[in-house]
């Protein structure tokens, strides 16, 4: 099973950890496009400050991410399960998991990024400030420019197994399934039960709820083998789950209804 996140923009610092390799990264089949991006990023980081900012879509009040971005090239870097700081990854709470829990998601879990393409939880990356919707000077796009060299990547990482996608908006405009892959993929969206009865798709506590499926998953030790059986596996962790397919050619769709926020 592969499992796609989005990333945080929050990042812990990451001055205490080892020289970053650039190289060292998994799915090294996207390192010219990383070595691409990073180089803009550190160049407009490095130009004038108030244009920075604005291709950031930062406030005067966030100069410290530019200046973070200035040095990405010479940083210290800790594993990405320790750079990412935000709710689902505290939901996730990577640390508190078992040896081997922990071993599974470095396998299966992706993170998306506007700057690496996609890494694994035990890839060691610096903080940066870069969100998948940014258009960067020469470049373009962010998210344009990354669909082909991740229509290989990811394909190349899922294998034969199931796919379940828990990215936001803004990165699941980065990758989307063939439709070959589409048949083993699974869509996650979150849906709240009203106290009458009525459901709303969760839109700001949608994060806590899928870091807290990731880490169940992670800890049942299971590795489905269909999208049938992933969302079995779902219902086994005391969760609601309702599959259903997609268009012809498109992803399931899987609805987690949640009580509680």
């Amino acid at each position: 099973m592969l499992i796609l996140l989005p990333p945080s923009e929050g990042k812990s610092p990451t001055e205490g950890g080892e020289p970053f390799d650039l190289e060292a990264l998994s799915l090294p089949e996207l390192a010219a496009t990383r070595h691409r991006v990073l180089t803009t990023l550190v160049k407009l980081s490095n130009g004038r400050e108030s244009r920075a900012r604005q291709v950031l879509g930062l406030s005067a009040r966030q100069i410290d991410e530019v200046v973070r971005n200035q040095v990405l090239g010479d940083a210290h870097a800790l594993p990405a399960a320790d750079v990412y700081s935000g709710v689902l990854y505290a939901a996730l709470d990577y640390h508190s998991l078992s040896a081997a829990a922990r071993r599974r998601l470095d396998r299966s879990a992706l993170v998306f990024s506007g700057l690496w393409g996609a890494v694994h939880l035990n890839d060691v990356i610096p903080a940066y400030r870069l969100s998948g919707d940014v258009t960067l000077p020469r470049i373009g796009p962010v998210a344009t420019l990354w669909r082909k060299p991740l229509a290989t990547a990811i394909p190349r990482a899922a294998g034969t197994g199931v796919v379940l996608d828990l990215r936001s908006g803004t990165y699941a405009k980065m990758w989307t399934p063939d439709a070959e892959l589409a048949q083993r993929t699974v869509v996650v969206r979150i849906m709240h039960t009203r106290p009458d009865g009525s459901r709303a798709v969760v839109s700001h506590h949608n994060k806590a709820t899928k870091g807290r499926l990731v880490r169940a998953l992670a800890r049942s030790g299971r590795t489905p083998s269909t999208v049938e059986s992933l969302a079995t596996l779902i219902e086994a962790q005391d969760l609601v789950a309702e599959l259903s397919t997609g268009r012809p050619g498109k992803p399931w769709n899987l609805d987690l209804v949640v009580d509680e926020l």
